[in-house]
């Protein structure tokens, strides 16, 4: 007999899960989070339960928000279990699960008047956000924010009505200034290089459009450490909510699942003061971008690397993916030859041996990541996890051969069939100019390189044009499986 996740039902939940050992009842609210999706319920949220636990610092609990219309569909299933979440950590060797109890509220998107008052209040030190790579209003190519974008240019236009979180953010700090209030610490959780100066420029930049004094205060007064967040957390559907029910007994409409290993790597820039977040895991350095490099480029470069291989051979799970001999091959020698020589050094880290980590992560058959997920989003992941690295080597005027084949897997992908002709269903908010540039680019392959936005200055990189133009060719011409051979066997370049 199954259990409906409730507080008032964790008696009978613990029989198979393990429950907070805190009262909620004791818990007060110091953080606003934006972005309440899996990936901050597997991994901020289990920091915050993990900390409460111990017995620390229960005035730090999670206030979630939102703005988008899928947020509410999260904000009503979380409220009916009284925003409890199931999550479930599978490695290859062990399964378990625990109800984490952090979260206390959630904020009704749209309700603008409640966000900002929730904002507003004193008792709120920290707001936090997980609103993906493509949330933050970045120009792809260049990295900087986009002031021009039309939902930029709205809340500019009117800042006392937002629609966007960085609007919502910015009515919330001219509140607390208006009363008095020392501003809240603006903390990014999102896989993006420089996540806190990424998040500034869109908080004061917005804001430069409608009142530069006020943008001045920000840029003098309000506080955005970087981070660096990691845990593979794959999408929720009805296997895994079957899962929880089948193997635990529990009903949770969302529930989490994710691997064992996670990581969270922060500055430590919080003037209101933090949680002792230290306690539980969570290292604090004077600099996070060695670790950001490391784990953008080597794990989310490697994600995006096999999901369009992968997608081509109708592979489907990314453990799937990397049993896959030649799939496992490609990634090790363009991890290895391309990518992990342009990495900067990290502190204490043998980015080898981390390589390897990423390895067996990618291999976990618990998981059940699916390269979908992987796929999806590519004009924004592209950009960050993987032309960085093509741009490094060009300009120490090295090869790119590994590189160039994953944009042309990406762009092949975009053709819209796998290679045995299945349709290939696209997740990514660029998806139609994307689909009309791939299909020329059959016959022209600039076609493709002519996404300034996405390639930026790699694409006037005459080598880069060229291996691009022959990995794309053999990928129409003798496929995938046997352009990933020519590759492993250094015969792809020219």
């Amino acid at each position: 007999m199954t259990t409906k996740l409730s507080l008032a039902n964790l008696e009978q939940v613990k029989k198979t899960a393990g429950v907070p050992s805190y009262s909620r009842t004791a818990l007060a609210a110091g953080i606003v989070h934006f972005g309440v999706g899996n990936f901050h319920r597997a991994h901020q949220a289990v920091y915050l339960d993990a900390l409460f636990n111990a017995g620390r610092d229960h005035d730090w609990a999670i206030v979630g928000a939102g703005v988008l219309p899928s947020d509410e569909t999260m904000r009503v299933k979380l409220e009916s279990q009284d925003f409890l979440t199931t999550v479930v950590e599978q490695d290859n060797n062990r399964t378990g699960a625990h109800v984490t109890g952090a979260m206390i509220d959630y904020l009704k998107p749209g309700d603008v008047a409640a966000i900002v008052a929730r904002l507003a209040d004193p008792a709120i030190r920290i707001v936090s956000l997980t609103i993906t790579e493509g949330g933050y209003f970045i120009d792809p190519a260049s990295g900087v924010f986009n002031p021009a974008h039309p939902a930029i240019e709205a809340d500019g236009a009117n800042p006392n009505d937002p629609k966007t979180v960085f609007g919502l953010i910015l009515a919330g700090l001219k509140a607390r200034k208006e009363r008095g209030t020392r501003p809240f610490t603006v903390m990014s959780c999102d896989n993006i290089p420089g996540n806190g100066e990424v998040t500034h420029a869109a908080v004061s930049g917005l804001a430069r459009l409608s009142d530069t004094a006020f943008a001045d205060w920000i840029d003098v007064n309000v506080a955005f450490p970087n981070g660096m967040v990691d845990r593979i957390t794959p999408a929720t559907g009805p296997r895994e909510i079957g899962i929880v029910k089948g193997d635990y007994d529990i009903e949770d409409q969302w529930p989490v699942f994710c691997e064992e290993f996670k990581q969270w790597v922060l500055e430590d820039k919080f003037p209101l003061g933090r949680p002792a977040l230290e306690t539980v895991g969570v290292q604090f350095v004077p600099d996070v971008a060695p670790y950001e490099h490391m784990k953008i480029r080597i794990l989310n470069g490697g994600h995006a690397a096999i999901a369009y291989p992968a997608a081509l051979l109708d592979i489907h799970f990314v453990h799937e993916a990397m049993e896959d001999a030649d799939i496992r091959a490609f990634l090790a020698k363009l991890e290895r030859e391309e990518i992990i020589p342009v990495v900067p050094p990290v502190p204490d880290t043998d980015l080898d041996d981390y390589f390897k980590l990423i390895e067996r992560r990618f291999s976990n058959t618990k998981i059940g990541d699916t390269i979908p997920r992987l796929a999806q989003d590519g004009s924004n992941r592209q950009p960050k996890f993987i032309l960085p690295s093509t741009a490094d080597r060009l300009r120490r005027g090295e090869d790119v051969v590994g590189l160039s084949l994953v944009s042309a897997l990406w762009c092949r992908y975009f053709a819209g069939t796998s290679d045995s002709g299945k349709n290939i269903f696209f997740n990514d908010a660029s998806a139609d100019r994307l689909h009309a540039a791939a299909v020329k680019a059959k016959d022209d392959p600039t076609a493709f390189l002519a996404l300034s936005d996405i390639f930026g200055d790699v694409a006037a990189s005459e080598l880069f044009r060229r291996r691009f133009a022959k990995a794309l060719r053999m990928l129409w011409e003798k496929g995938t499986r046997a352009t990933l051979r020519l590759y492993l066997d250094d015969r792809l370049a020219d």
